[in-house]
C-alpha cells in the first residue's frame, strides 16, 4: 500500500489575487481599445457563457472550439486540439503550491503490458477515465468516488496490439459515453449509468488486423475513429458512425485502391492515388491512424495524419508513393469525401508514421493570418500547412536521396529548411549499440552495421535499408514523436512537442505472408528502447517554425507524455521516473514536479470546480517507455494539502481513494489489497506451472514479443531460448533494451514464465 502523504509545512492555500485581476482587467480593456489578436479576449471564445445542461448534449461547434473551463468535453480541449486552457489561478507565480487532492487506485490494468495513457474527459463534475483493459470508470471530481464502470472484459488472446495494450481516452456528447476497443469494436454507454447503448464492430481483430486505441471524436451527432494495425497489415481507415446508433455513415480508406483517381502531388511518384500501390498491395498496406482528428467547423472539414505502409520496412512488393500512409488528410465532415493531403514521406520503409494528433492555431505568415494544421511527425520535423489548402506555411524542399532499386525508394523526400526537434546526428557509438543488437538476433548474423553516407538530414533520416546491409538511421520507429499530443498556447503562441532522439539499424528482411493476427514487419529491427532515448519538451514559433526553447527530461529520460498549456504560463509534461512536471510556456523553465508514484505517460486535463482551477492526471505506466507500472489517477489543485510520494513504489495499490487532510495526511476510503508482482519471497523449493508461466507471459512479454514468442514490437525473437535458467536469469535482471522484472514480478511468477518459455515456446 502506498504510504500517507506528509505536508510540507507552511503549505500555502490559494487566495484572490485582487491586484493580478485589476491590472489584468485594465489590460484588456485597453485591448479591446486598441484591437486584440489571437484570441487574447479569452471571455469571447471561452465557454463561460455556454450552458452545460446535466445530460451532454448533441454538442454543436460554438461548444466545441469554445476553449475549455469547468468542462473538458473532447480528447483535446477543444475539436482544434489544441490543449488549452483559458485558466489562470494556478499560474508561473504560484504553481509551486500545487498539491493534490485525491489519489484513486483504479484497480486496472497493472500487469507489464498495458500502458496508461489516457488523457480524462471532464463534465458537470464527473471525470470518465479508461484504461488499458478497456475498463472505463465514471469518478465524482469532488469526492473521488466510482460513479459507475464499465469493465471491458478483452479477450486476452489478442495479437494484432502492437504498442502495449492501452486506450487514449473517450468522447461524450448526446447522452453517451464513446469509447473504442482493443478488439475493434466501437462502445456507446449511457452517460448516467454506463449500460451499454449499442456496440458495433469497426474493425475484426482476427480477420483484419485492427483494433482502436485512440479517444473518438464526437462531432455534428457523428463518432469518428480511425484503426490500428499497421505493422499487422490492416487497411487504414477513418470510419463515422452515427451517434445515436452506430450504424456506419461513411468511410475513408488510408490506403488509397484503384478507383481513388484523387490527382497525386509533387514528389509523390504515381498520376492518381489508385495508381501509388502496386497491385494489389494497397489491401494489406497499413496506414493506420492513431490519434482523435481535429475540426475546423467554418470549413466543415476534419483532419488526421496516418501511420506507416506495411510491411513496415520492406517496400519491395509495393512500389509507389503509397498514398495516404504517411500523411496529412483532410475530408469532408459530412461524406469523408477526399479535400487534400499532403505526404510527409514517399514510400516509407523507415516507420515514420504519424501517430500524434493533429493541432489548429492561426499563423502569421508574410504579414497574413493563415489558417494552419501543424503534427510533430517521427521524422522529427513537425510539419504545419494551411488547413484550406493542405499547403506547407513553413520552407520545405523536395530534395533527392539515396536509392536502393530493390526497395523501390522515392527519388525525393520533403526536407522542411528549418531545424528539427529531433537529434538527426548518428554517431559511431550509436552504430556499436545497433550493431550489439544485430548480432544478437538470429536472423542478423553475417549482416554489416553501417553509418548513413554524410550528416545531412536527408541522409540520416531517409538513408535506405538493404543490400546486405543494417542502416542506422535517425530517428526510425523510436524518434521524433510518438503518440503523446502536442498543444498550443494562444497567449505565447508556440506548440509544445514531446519528441525522442530515437536511432535503429533497419534492414529488409523478406515479405511476409500476409496472415490474419500475424506480425508483418517485413525486417530486421534493432531500435534505441523508448525507456533508453533522450527526450525532450520543445517549444517551437507557430508562424515560423523556429525553435524557441528545449527542455531536457532529467536524467536522459525519453519524453512518453502529453502535453497541456495554460493562460497562466504553464505547460504540463510527465517523466518515465513518476513525476508530473509543470514549466514556465514562455521560457521552459521548470517550476514545480511531483512525484506521482508511477510512469506519468499520459496527459494532464485542466479544468474549472466550484471556481477552483483543478488538474487532473492518470499515472500508471508504459509498456514501450518501461516505466513503472501503477493505475494512480490524481486531482490537484492550489487547495490540495498531498505531497509527493518519496519515491516509485511498483505494484501498490490501496484499492481505494486517498483524501488529503490540511495536514496532508491521507484517509484510505477503500479495502487495502496487494496487487500480485511485488517482492515476495518463495521460502522453500518451487514446483514450475508453466500454465500460469502462460499467463505472466502474456500479460508482460507477449507486447514486446508477440504471443507466440517470435517478436513483436521490436522484441526479438526468443523461441531459441530452451534453457530455463537462462530464462530466469533475463527476466529477473533485464538488458539488451528489456527492462528487469525483478522487482515487479515474484520468484514463482518469473520461474512459471521462464519455463514457459524455454520448454512451450523454445524450439
Amino acid at each position: 500500500m502506498h504510504q500517507p502523504f506528509r505536508a510540507q509545512s507552511g503549505a500555502v492555500a490559494w487566495t484572490p489575487r485582487l491586484l493580478l485581476v485589476l491590472l489584468v482587467a485594465a489590460t484588456s480593456l485597453f485591448v479591446a481599445a486598441c484591437g486584440n489578436d489571437d484570441n487574447n479576449d479569452k471571455d469571447a471564445d471561452t465557454s463561460a457563457n455556454l450552458d452545460f445542461p446535466l445530460i451532454a448534449p448533441a454538442f454543436d461547434a460554438k461548444y466545441l472550439t469554445a476553449l475549455p473551463r469547468e468542462n473538458w468535453i473532447t480528447n483535446g480541449g477543444t475539436v482544434h486540439n489544441d490543449r488549452y486552457s483559458p485558466l489562470d489561478e494556478i499560474n508561473d507565480g504560484n504553481v509551486k503550491d500545487l498539491r493534490a487532492e485525491w489519489k484513486v487506485d483504479l484497480q486496472s490494468a497493472t500487469e507489464a503490458k498495458y500502458s496508461h495513457e489516457n488523457q480524462p474527459i471532464v463534465y458537470n463534475g464527473v471525470a470518465y477515465v479508461s484504461t488499458g483493459e478497456n475498463d472505463l470508470f465514471a469518478i465524482d471530481v469532488k469526492t473521488g468516488e466510482t460513479k459507475w464502470k464499465y469493465e471491458g472484459n478483452l479477450d486476452q488472446k489478442i495479437s494484432t496490439v502492437c504498442c502495449g495494450w492501452l486506450n487514449r481516452g473517450v468522447a461524450i456528447g448526446d447522452g453517451r459515453i464513446y469509447m473504442g476497443r482493443l478488439d475493434g469494436d466501437m462502445v456507446a454507454l449511457d452517460q448516467e449509468t454506463g449500460k451499454v447503448d449499442w456496440q458495433v464492430t469497426v474493425s475484426k481483430w482476427n480477420e483484419e488486423n485492427g483494433g482502436i486505441t485512440a479517444a473518438p471524436l464526437y462531432y455534428d451527432g457523428m463518432v469518428y475513429t480511425g484503426v490500428t494495425g499497421g505493422e499487422f497489415g490492416v487497411r487504414g481507415r477513418v470510419t463515422a458512425l452515427d451517434a445515436k446508433t452506430g450504424e456506419e455513415k461513411w468511410r475513408f480508406y488510408t490506403t488509397a485502391g484503384p478507383d481513388d483517381t484523387t490527382p497525386c502531388n509533387e514528389g509523390e511518384d504515381c498520376e492518381t492515388a489508385g495508381d501509388s500501390w502496386a497491385g494489389d498491395s494497397y489491401k494489406t498496406g497499413g496506414g493506420p491512424v492513431w490519434q482523435t482528428p481535429s475540426v475546423d467547423p467554418e470549413l466543415g472539414l476534419i483532419y488526421f495524419t496516418t501511420g506507416n505502409a506495411n510491411p513496415d520496412v520492406d517496400g519491395s512488393k509495393r512500389a509507389g508513393s503509397n498514398l495516404y500512409t504517411a500523411s496529412f488528410v483532410a475530408v469532408d465532415a459530412k461524406t469523408g469525401k477526399h479535400k487534400w493531403h499532403y505526404q510527409t514521406v514517399h514510400h516509407d520503409i523507415w516507420d515514420y508514421d504519424q501517430p500524434s494528433p493533429t493541432v489548429l492555431f492561426d499563423a502569421e505568415v508574410d504579414g497574413k493570418t493563415v489558417p494552419a494544421i501543424a503534427e510533430a511527425a517521427k521524422s522529427g520535423w513537425m510539419y504545419a500547412l494551411n488547413r484550406e489548402t493542405g499547403e506547407p506555411i513553413w520552407p520545405v524542399k523536395e530534395t533527392p536521396v539515396g536509392q536502393n532499386e530493390e526497395q523501390k525508394t522515392a527519388a525525393t523526400q520533403p526536407i522542411p529548411q528549418y531545424d528539427s526537434f529531433s537529434d538527426h546526428i548518428v554517431t559511431d557509438a550509436d552504430v556499436k549499440t545497433i550493431a550489439d543488437q544485430v548480432k544478437s538476433n538470429p536472423e542478423g548474423k553475417g549482416l554489416k552495421v553501417v553509418k548513413p553516407a554524410s550528416d545531412k538530414p536527408e541522409d540520416n533520416v531517409f538513408s535506405p535499408p538493404g543490400k546486405q546491409q543494417v542502416t542506422v538511421v535517425a530517428n526510425g520507429p523510436t524518434g521524433g514523436t510518438n503518440w503523446p499530443p502536442s498543444s498550443y498556447n494562444h497567449d505565447t503562441h508556440m506548440l509544445y512537442v514531446c519528441g525522442l532522439d530515437g536511432k535503429a539499424g533497419l534492414y529488409p528482411s523478406g515479405v511476409d505472408e500476409w496472415k490474419a493476427g500475424a506480425v508483418r514487419l517485413g525486417s530486421v529491427l534493432a531500435v534505441r528502447p523508448f525507456g533508453d532515448t533522450p527526450g525532450h519538451l520543445t517549444a517551437i514559433n507557430a508562424d515560423t517554425g523556429e525553435i524557441e526553447w528545449k527542455y531536457d527530461m532529467s536524467d536522459g529520460q525519453s519524453c512518453y507524455s502529453g502535453s497541456t498549456t495554460t493562460a497562466g504560463n504553464l505547460v504540463f509534461v510527465g517523466q518515465n521516473d513518476g513525476k508530473l512536471v509543470a514549466l514556465s510556456a514562455d521560457k521552459g523553465e521548470k517550476l514545480w514536479e511531483f512525484q506521482t508514484g508511477a510512469g506519468a505517460n499520459s496527459t494532464a486535463t485542466v479544468f474549472e470546480q466550484d471556481g477552483e482551477e483543478k488538474i487532473l492526471f492518470v499515472a500508471g505506466g508504459n509498456s514501450l517507455a518501461a516505466s513503472p507500472h501503477g493505475d494512480n489517477l490524481w486531482l490537484f489543485s492550489m487547495s490540495g494539502t498531498g505531497e509527493s510520494l518519496p519515491g516509485i513504489e511498483k505494484g501498490a495499490a490501496s484499492g481505494g481513494v486517498d483524501h488529503f487532510d490540511k495536514n496532508g495526511s491521507s484517509s484510505d476510503t477503500g479495502t487495502s489489497s496487494q496487487s500480485g508482482g511485488t517482492d515476495n519471497q518463495s521460502g522453500g523449493t518451487m514446483t514450475a506451472d508453466i500454465k500460469h508461466g502462460e499467463s505472466v507471459f502474456n500479460g508482460n512479454c507477449s507486447v514486446c514479443h508477440g504471443t507466440s514468442g517470435t517478436g513483436g514490437n521490436g522484441g526479438p525473437d526468443i523461441t531459441s531460448v530452451t534453457d530455463v535458467q537462462v530464462a530466469q536469469k533475463q527476466v529477473t535482471n533485464g538488458g539488451g533494451g528489456m527492462p528487469a522484472f525483478g522487482n515487479q514480478l515474484t520468484e514463482q511468477d518469473i520461474l512459471d514464465v521462464a519455463t514457459y518459455v524455454a520448454q512451450s515456446l523454445g524450439k
